[in-house]
């Protein structure tokens, strides 16, 4: 059982490193916001991935591939996404003479609730999940359900502890940040939301065009 936390643990941090909507949504916040903040959309992000986690061990997998369900889910993840996007450009191309005015500092609450948003997004990643699991079967990981608890565990864990520290560095830099930077990190995320959702679109449909 130690050794499903520990692969957990890891699983679950190399997930949540990578690159993508998420991240980007956790740098802008913890820059602008602060660590609360960070933190509480890291936290969003780590209860969707134990969620997906966990629905992949369940065999919900099957589903999320059946075509229609897949095209449905894929566009409107993309949608989502492009409209985190598109706001966060608009917010990043205001002019801000006096700073951010209250309404525009993101609280805790509303910051978990992007974070779900955001990591709910891409529903497609429980089919990732799955594999992960099935793999750490093959490798005498999970070899019943105490084991696939404490892998699930380690995942939720892993990916909180790498959002928790992610949100205290960069909170910590932008502390030190004028507009001018934060509008630039504003800019930076906008368009990396905007990517990822053209990217899950195009992908969705050209998956379902060879499906089909």
């Amino acid at each position: 059982m130690l050794a499903a936390l520990v692969a957990g643990l890891g699983l679950g941090a190399f997930v949540a490193a990578q690159v993508g909507p998420v991240s980007l949504l956790c740098v802008r916040t913890s820059t602008r916001s602060g660590f609360r903040p960070g933190a509480a959309l890291g936290a969003g992000a780590a209860l969707v991935d134990l969620t997906y986690a966990a629905l992949g061990v369940a065999g919900a997998a099957s589903l999320v591939q059946f075509p229609p369900v897949r095209l449905t889910l894929g566009l409107l993840g993309a949608a989502v996404l492009l409209a985190m996007g598109a706001r966060t450009l608009h917010a990043a191309f205001r002019i801000r003479l006096g700073g951010e005015s209250p309404a525009e500092v993101a609280r805790p609450a509303a910051a978990f609730r992007t974070g779900v948003v955001a990591t709910a997004s891409n529903p497609l990643t429980i089919v990732s999940w799955a594999a992960i699991f099935g793999a750490a079967a093959t490798a005498s990981l999970v070899a019943g359900p105490a084991d696939a608890a404490a892998l699930l565990t380690g995942v939720g864990v892993g990916s909180l502890a790498w959002f928790t520290g992610l949100a205290g560095v960069t909170s910590r830099v932008g502390s030190r940040l004028g507009d001018r930077a934060l509008a630039t990190i504003d800019v930076v995320a906008g368009a990396g939301l905007v990517l990822f959702g053209a990217v899950l679109g195009v992908r969705t449909v050209q998956e379902a065009d060879l499906s089909g």
